[in-house]
């Protein structure tokens, strides 16, 4: 076959244009630090990576989830812990009118006292997390305790029904792929035994200051114990799954770094190693475009000579 000058020409070109092509291909790998920039160049990287990323954002979610669940916890623990407080003053104000030297005005004052903690409980009962009410099982748009409620959803005293469909029903929250856990805490019995040991308490107070006999005031002493001890409860549940949720955080954090790892070694350049292809390729460039100019320059004049 006969090879002409411009066979010589266009394969020089072709051979230089390609040499640019790799170069370009290597300095914006350099550039942006990623191996390919379209799926088209790797399709195999492109398919692992877009598993990796949707790998990666279901662990980004299960972790905001986890910070949703920590909000409910804490602020769960939070209000019983206040719940626990007024209980202890409670106490404290029963073995203060079981005193025979208390006058009828010091009971009128310790019963001022009972019924404004009775009202800071029902308070406490209608905790918020963001625009939901946390203690109100599913029903999370409405208050726990509300003079004004209505039946069927309340009953005589205010409180939530607890034979209403979702009051006693648990809200869950996904923290990992098939795992839910409980945030809420079941208050409705909880508030409703305190308010009712109130009420009978201050039943009692002013029975005795009306008739001057006196209240039974160790068994009103023994339901106090009993409503603390069930708030106690109820804490040691939260501290359960707050220690259960940490465990999960620490899980989701290690899977984040296990799947950004694998992203990264999937997608990210080598820059020693392109440094040093883009250094090769340019000495091959060079190369090449020494031996077409050798090529290139004998014109027809050299030739005649």
């Amino acid at each position: 076959m006969r090879v002409t000058q411009s066979m010589l020409s266009s394969n020089m070109l072709r051979n230089l244009s390609n040499s640019y092509s790799k170069m370009g291909v290597i300095q914006e790998q350099i550039n942006t630090g990623k191996k390919i920039s379209r799926p088209s160049q790797d399709p195999v990287i492109a398919m692992k990576g877009i598993g990796y990323r949707s790998d990666l954002n279901r662990v980004e979610q299960f972790e905001r989830n986890l910070g949703e669940v920590n909000n409910w916890l804490d602020s769960s623990d939070d209000g019983l812990d206040k719940v626990g407080q007024g209980l202890q003053r409670v106490r404290e104000l029963i073995i203060d009118a079981n005193n025979d030297t208390k006058t009828a005005e010091d009971r009128d004052k310790i019963a001022k006292e009972i019924d404004q903690i009775k009202l800071q409980i029902r308070d406490l009962g209608n905790t918020k997390v963001g625009d939901k009410f946390i203690f109100s099982g599913t029903k999370t748009l409405s208050p726990m305790y509300d003079p004004n409620g209505t039946a069927p959803l309340y009953d005589a005293n205010g409180f939530l029904d607890a034979n209403y469909p979702g009051v006693n029903e648990n809200v869950n929250i996904e923290i990992n792929a098939g795992v839910e856990i409980t945030v809420n805490t079941n208050g409705i019995g909880i508030f409703n035994e305190i308010d009712d040991m109130m009420a009978q308490l201050l039943s009692a107070l002013e029975d005795e200051k009306n008739t001057g006999v006196k209240g039974n005031y160790d068994a009103l002493l023994g339901l106090t114990d009993e409503n603390f001890d069930t708030v106690l409860t109820a804490r040691s549940d939260i501290g359960a799954r707050q220690n259960r949720v940490e465990m999960m955080e620490n899980r989701l954090s290690s899977q984040n770094l296990i799947v950004t790892k694998q992203m990264s070694d999937n997608e990210d350049v080598e820059y020693e190693e392109a440094i040093t292809d883009l250094i090769t390729q340019e000495s091959i460039h060079r190369a090449g475009l020494a031996v077409g100019s050798r090529i290139i320059q004998p014109s027809l004049v050299d030739f005649l000579r």
